[in-house]
C-alpha cells in the first residue's frame, strides 16, 4: 500500500560488482560461497575505492593483500617486510580477521588521510567543571570524527540541584550534558556517513542513579548512546543481605566544612573508590570521602535495575570491581568506562585494537563423525595475527596525543573470536551443552596461551611494552589491593617496574602462571610486549561480510534463516535483507542441498544440533561467557536472549547467576516491540507485532511488523518505518 508517495529511490551505484574468490587458498573441506549479503556489505563497508569512485580492491582478496601489506611494512627490514606480508596473508586467508577499521583503513592513507585503524576509545575522566566537560566533547568530536566510537563516565558529575559556587547556581546534573555529547554525536556521524558510536557509564551509587537507568524512556533521547551501569560488590552485597544503599557523591574540604560534615559518620560520609582524587578528602588507602544524598533500600533500586533491562535491555551490567580487580594493569589504571559494546574496558584515552579469528576455518570434515578441530593451525594463526595486531600500534592513526601515547606506552590489542555458535555446530555440538562449555574454555585458553608465548618473543625482538620497563613507587593502595606483595617484603615507599606487578601480581596472568609457570616467570624478567591480549567482541558486520555470516563472536547463531535491518546509503529506513546462517550454508553445500529450519519433509530437516540462539537457556549463556572468561583477560560482549514471555523473577537471578559466575558484565536481550526494532529481527516476532500509524487527516492504519508499505517513495517494512519515524532518524541515516 502507499503512504504519502511523493520522492524516487535511489539507485544501487552502478560500479557495484561482485568480489572474485579464486584466488583464495582454500582451508577446509570445501570453499563455501559467499552469500549475496556478505559480499554486498564488504563492498560498502570495506572494499577500498580512490575519491572518485574508482575500485581499488577489485576482489576481497585484493582487501586482505592491502591489510597484509601495510601491517608488513611496519617491519624494520625488506626482509621483514617481505617475510611478513607473506605470513599476515597466509593468516588472513586462513580465518584472522582484524576489526572493521583495520579492514576499512590499513593500507588507505593515500585515499583516507584522516581516518584511524583503532574502533574505539574511552574518554579521558570528565572533570566536574564546565570547561572540562566542553573539551570532552571537542575531544569526542574529534575521535568520532576519525572514525572511532567512544565511551564515558558521566557519573563524575555532580547530581542534579547540587550547589556550584563557582556559579553561585544549582546545577542541572549529569543527564543535561549527556544530550549535548548526545546531539554532537549524531552531528558529526551525519556529517561523516559513519554512524556514530557511543557508551556512558554510571556509577550505581551516584544520586541520580533512577534518572540515568528511565534517561532513553523519552522518545529520540539519548539515541546515540548505549548505556551501563557500574555495578560493585558492595552493593551487590547490600542486595543480597537486603540492606540499605546510599547514594553518595565526593566532597571537597571546603564543602565538608560549609555542610559540617562528620568524616567517621557513616550515615553522612561514605569512603568510596573513585576515579578521581584531586581536591577531594582521601584516605591513606586511596578511598574517596563521599556525601550520602539519600539512603534507599538496595532491593529497591536493584528491582528498577531489572525491571527497566526487562523492558528496554538496558542498561547494561557492568561488574565494575571484577573488572578492575582483574585488569592487568591493576596498580595504575582505575577503569571505569568500556567501549560502546562493553568488551573492552579501558583507561582515560584507552583503545580499542581489535581482531577476532573466525574459528570455523579450523573445522576438518565438518557435521561427520570425524569432526574436528586443528588445533595446530589454529595457534599457528593466533601467532602469526597477534604480530600482526602489535603492528597495528604503529599506524594508529588516533586524533588525541594523549590517545596515542596511552596505546604506544601499553600496546593493549583485544584478540578474540567469531564464530563459536557455527563451529560448535560444525562439530556436532550444542551451543550451551556440557561438551560445548569444555570446547569454549579449551578454545579461550589456546588464545591466551599462544598470545603470551608470541608477546614474549616479541618483547626479546622488538623490545616490551614501555610501560613494563617503568619504575613505580609501591603505593599503601597497592598494599591494600594486593596484601601478598607485603608477604613478599614490598613497603611503601619501594620501587618496583611495571613488568613484575603485571606478571607477578595481576590476578589473571596468575591464573596463566597455573598453566605454564615459566611463561609468567620469564614474563617478569623479560616483560611482555603488551599489557592485554585477549578480548571477544559482538563483530557484527565483519562476521555477516569477511565470515560469510558465521555467528558472532561468542554468540550462537540468531537463527539460520531471518531477516537483517541493515542501513543503506540513500535510503531513509533501515532495509530488510535475508541472510543465511554459514552453518547452513555449508550444510548445505557439503550434504544436503534441501535442508532448511522448520523443514517438515524427512529429507529437508537438519540435524537436531542446529539450534538457535532462542533454544539457549540464559543460563546456558552465562555458563558459555564464563568458560571463556577465565582466559580473556579484558571483557566479553555476549547477550543472553530471553523470551518475551519469561518469567521477571527467573529474569533477575540471571544477574545474581553472572554475578556468582565471576563475569564482567551481563546483557539480555528480550523482545520488546513497544521498546525498540533491533538490527536482527525475527519473521514471527514481526508476524506478531502489530504497528498503528496515525495520518494527518487523524485515521489509523494497522500493520503487521513484516508488510511491506510504500511511503515518501520507497518501500520499507512496517516495522522499519514505525521505528524510524518514532525515533527521529528518518531520512537521516
Amino acid at each position: 500500500m502507499a503512504m504519502n508517495e511523493n520522492k524516487n529511490a535511489q539507485e544501487e551505484p552502478a560500479d557495484m560488482k561482485r568480489a572474485e574468490l579464486s584466488d583464495v587458498t582454500p582451508t577446509s573441506a570445501a570453499d563455501i560461497d559467499y552469500q549475496e549479503t556478505s559480499l554486498d556489505i564488504w563492498d560498502k563497508k570495506y572494499r577500498l575505492r580512490a575519491k572518485d569512485g574508482r575500485i581499488i580492491d577489485k576482489t576481497l582478496d585484493d582487501t586482505y593483500k592491502r591489510v597484509a601489506r601495510a601491517l608488513a611494512d611496519v617491519e624494520t627490514t625488506k626482509a621483514k617486510k617481505d617475510k611478513w606480508y607473506r605470513e599476515f596473508l597466509w593468516a588472513l586467508r586462513h580465518g584472522a580477521i582484524p576489526a572493521g577499521r583495520i579492514v576499512s583503513n590499513a593500507g588507505a592513507l593515500e585515499h583516507k588521510p584522516a581516518t584511524s585503524t583503532i574502533n574505539c576509545t574511552v574518554s579521558g575522566t570528565i572533570h566536574d567543571s564546565m570547561d572540562d566537560i566542553l573539551n570532552k566533547v571537542h575531544e569526542a568530536g574529534l575521535t568520532l570524527k576519525a572514525g572511532c566510537g567512544i565511551g564515558y563516565e558521566f557519573s563524575t558529575l555532580r547530581p542534579r540541584g547540587a550547589y556550584v559556587s563557582g556559579a553561585g547556581a544549582y546545577t542541572s546534573g549529569p543527564l543535561s550534558f549527556m544530550d549535548i555529547y548526545d546531539k554532537m554525536c549524531f552531528t558529526v556521524s551525519s556529517a561523516g556517513g559513519r554512524r556514530g558510536a557511543q557508551m556512558a557509564t554510571f556509577d550505581v551509587g551516584h544520586p541520580d542513579v533512577m534518572d540515568f537507568i528511565r534517561a532513553k524512556r523519552e522518545a529520540g533521547r539519548l539515541r546515540q548512546f548505549n548505556l551501563s551501569l557500574l555495578i560493585t560488590q558492595e552493593f551487590m552485597e547490600a542486595v543480597q543481605a537486603d540492606g540499605d544503599w546510599k547514594l553518595a557523591f565526593p566532597v571537597t574540604g571546603d564543602e565538608a566544612d560549609t555542610d559540617g560534615l562528620d568524616l567517621n559518620d557513616p550515615e553522612q560520609v561514605v569512603w568510596r573508590e573513585w576515579p578521581i582524587k584531586a581536591n577531594y578528602i582521601t584516605d591513606d588507602a586511596g578511598l574517596v570521602a563521599c556525601k550520602v544524598y539519600k539512603t534507599i533500600r538496595a532491593r529497591r533500586l536493584w528491582d528498577v535495575i531489572m525491571a527497566s533491562t526487562y523492558d528496554f535491555a538496558e542498561p547494561g551490567f557492568i561488574l565494575i570491581d571484577k573488572i578492575n580487580e582483574m585488569n592487568n594493569n591493576w596498580w595504575c589504571e582505575n577503569i571505569r568506562a568500556t567501549n560502546p559494546c562493553g568488551e573492552q574496558p579501558l583507561p582515560p584515552y584507552g583503545s580499542c585494537l581489535l581482531g577476532s579469528i573466525n574459528l570455523t576455518k579450523f573445522v576438518r570434515d565438518p557435521f561427520t563423525d570425524k569432526a574436528r578441530f586443528d588445533w595446530d593451525e589454529f595457534n599457528k594463526t593466533v601467532s602469526i595475527f597477534t604480530r600482526m595486531l602489535d603492528n597495528v600500534v604503529e599506524i594508529n592513526g588516533l586524533p588525541l596525543a594523549e590517545q596515542r601515547h596511552e596505546i604506544m606506552n601499553k600496546r593493549r590489542h583485544g584478540m578474540g573470536f567469531l564464530g563459536l555458535g557455527s563451529t560448535v555446530t560444525m562439530l556436532r555440538q550444542k551451543y550451551g551443552s556440557e561438551e560445548a562449555v569444555a570446547f569454549t574454555e579449551q578454545v579461550s585458553r589456546e588464545l591466551a596461551l599462544a598470545g603470551w608465548r608470541t608477546g614474549l618473543e616479541l618483547a626479546r625482538e622488538k623490545g616490551p611494552a614501555p610501560i613494563m620497563d617503568e619504575v613505580f613507587d609501591v603505593t599503601a593502595e597497592m598494599l591494600r589491593k594486593r596484601p601478598e606483595m607485603k608477604r613478599d617484603g614490598y613497603k611503601v615507599g619501594d620501587k618496583v617496574q611495571g613488568k613484575v606487578l603485571h606478571a607477578r601480581y595481576s590476578r589473571y596472568m596468575q591464573q596463566v602462571a597455573e598453566a605454564e609457570p615459566e611463561l609468567v616467570n620469564e614474563l617478569a624478567e623479560v616483560g611482555c610486549r603488551f599489557s592485554h591480549h585477549s578480548s571477544i567482541a559482538p563483530t557484527g558486520t565483519i562476521s555477516l561480510s569477511l565470515a560469510n555470516n558465521a555467528s558472532n563472536g561468542i554468540e550462537p547463531s540468531f537463527a539460520h534463516h531471518y531477516s537483517r535491518n541493515v542501513i543503506r546509503e540513500g535510503r531513509k529506513t533501515k532495509e530488510k535483507v535475508g541472510v543465511y546462517s554459514f552453518e547452513l550454508l555449508a550444510y548445505r553445500q557439503l550434504i544436503n542441498p534441501d535442508a532448511m529450519p522448520f523443514a517438515e519433509a524427512e529429507n529437508e530437516k537438519l540435524p537436531d544440533y542446529f539450534i538457535t540462539a532462542d533454544d539457549v537457556t540464559p543460563r546456558q549463556h552465562v555458563d558459555m561467557q564464563a568458560a571463556a572468561q577465565k582466559w580473556i583477560d579484558s571483557s566479553i560482549s555476549k547477550t543472553a536472549n530471553v523470551p518475551t514471555d519469561y518469567p521477571y523473577e527467573d529474569f533477575k537471578g540471571i544477574y545474581t547467576y553472572a554475578y556468582k559466575q565471576g563475569l564482567k558484565g551481563c546483557t539480555t536481550f528480550r523482545f520488546n516491540p513497544e521498546a525498540f526494532q533491533g538490527v536482527l529481527v525475527k519473521e514471527e516476532d514481526l508476524e506478531n507485532t502489530t504497528y498503528r500509524f496515525m495520518l494527518e487527516d487523524g485515521s489509523v492504519i494497522e500493520l503487521k511488523g513484516n508488510e511491506e508499505v510504500e511511503y515518501d517513495g520507497e518501500v520499507h517494512t512496517a516495522a522499519n518505518l514505525f521505528d524510524a519515524l518514532k525515533e527521529g532518524y528518518y531520512g537521516k541515516l
